[in-house]
């Protein structure tokens, strides 16, 4: 029976050692700290804070393969298959269905000026050839594609797509999107903007900072449901303090270096990703003991 993929994910990062292979132990940890540590719901795999686009077709499978062998059928998972090249995205979308993940997710085709009518027809494409369930990831800020309400409704016309990864400011488009497609996922991409989207009837969030953060992303999604939104605000403004810290000093290289404060081999970012910079050290130190990191 497939699951409801509902709920807080963690979009996972991927350990990598100097030469850009990717750390296979350290790897397993970082899903068990999300899973066991940050009480996450599930984990979307191989998308931006995967470094997925600095990957080959087999280092992503490895990706794929190593996370869903770590948590078995008891997490929920998303597989972010979204490629230029059609036929890796239909091959890389395969795989992950073999390997048993609840849906796979497709970043919209970018960086070339696609009509809406390729995009389309590169979603159905998707579809038919893994016959899985499909979730859009709209990040029109890296993409350059932003989706109207008609054309998210053009695109739910076809009952395998269940959803979207909203990861947009658009908080209008947000709530015409919940108000025509009650029964369609909306999980929201923004960890600082997490407060806002839970308001507006998000059914989950996926997030990089839920790898270490992942309580409060928890907390705040929790209290807004309860109907006490003052509180979620003090979390956010929490959250949103070591978001800028994170961002300021390197997310990648910042997020893998606090977990290695936990013991989790967590490895570098992939180049042309700098490691994380010394200067910055005893700011981290101070951002770690101030949080509870």
């Amino acid at each position: 029976m497939k699951k409801e993929l509902n709920g807080l994910f963690a979009a996972l990062l991927v350990p990598f050692d100097e030469n850009g292979m990717i750390k296979v132990e350290g790897l397993r940890e970082i899903v068990r700290n999300a899973i066991d540590n940050e009480n996450l719901d599930g984990l979307y795999v191989n998308g931006s804070s995967g470094e997925n686009f600095l990957l080959n077709t087999e280092q992503k499978k490895q990706v794929f393969k190593i996370a869903k062998e770590t948590v078995g059928d008891d997490t929920k998972m998303i597989a972010q298959v979204g490629s230029l090249d059609l036929q890796e995205a239909i091959e890389l979308g395969k795989y992950a269905t073999e390997l048993g993940y609840d849906a796979i997710s497709a970043v919209t085709p970018f960086y070339y000026p696609f009509s809406f009518e390729e995009i389309k027809d590169y979603y159905f494409e998707l579809i038919e050839a893994t016959q899985n369930d499909l979730i859009i990831y709209a990040i029109p800020d890296l993409t350059g594609v932003n989706i109207s309400i008609e054309q998210f409704e053009s695109l739910f016309s076809h009952e395998r797509i269940i959803g979207v990864k909203y990861t947009a400011p658009n908080f209008f488009l947000l709530e015409r999107i919940r108000k025509s497609f009650p029964d369609k996922l909306i999980l929201s991409g923004f960890d600082e903007m997490l407060v806002q989207a839970a308001i507006s009837g998000v059914d989950g969030a996926i997030g990089s900072t839920y790898n270490i953060n992942g309580k409060r992303a928890r907390q705040i999604f929790e209290l807004v449901q309860k109907g006490d939104v003052a509180q979620a605000y003090q979390i956010q403004h929490d959250t949103n303090d070591i978001i800028e810290n994170v961002l300021d000093m390197g997310i990648y290289p910042t997020l893998k270096e606090i977990l290695k404060y936990r013991g989790i081999d967590s490895g570098l970012p992939k180049k042309p990703f700098k490691p994380f910079k010394e200067s910055n050290r005893s700011r981290l130190d101070q951002l770690i003991k101030a949080y509870s990191l």
